[in-house]
């Protein structure tokens, strides 16, 4: 993927959050991934470049708003 199709900022941040949220449901990433379908190692290290489509998913899973996951970025 080219650089400028990647915003490490707010892929940065959405790792960080992601730990949080998992941490505070208490879930290992195996878990999330067979919930979810979504390879959380990759986005908890902001390797992986989001959709919103999984990004939404991952807000429905952690029970929190796309709003207020976004809100402290």
């Amino acid at each position: 993927m080219k650089e400028q199709d990647r915003d490490n900022a707010l892929l940065e941040y959405i790792a960080r959050k992601c730990k949080q949220l998992r941490a505070e449901k208490g879930v290992s990433q195996e878990a999330v991934y067979e919930d979810t379908h979504l390879h959380i190692g990759k986005i908890e290290t902001a390797k992986k470049n989001l959709t919103v489509r999984s990004l939404s998913k991952l807000c429905n899973y952690f029970n929190v708003s796309l709003i207020d996951f976004l809100k402290d970025f």
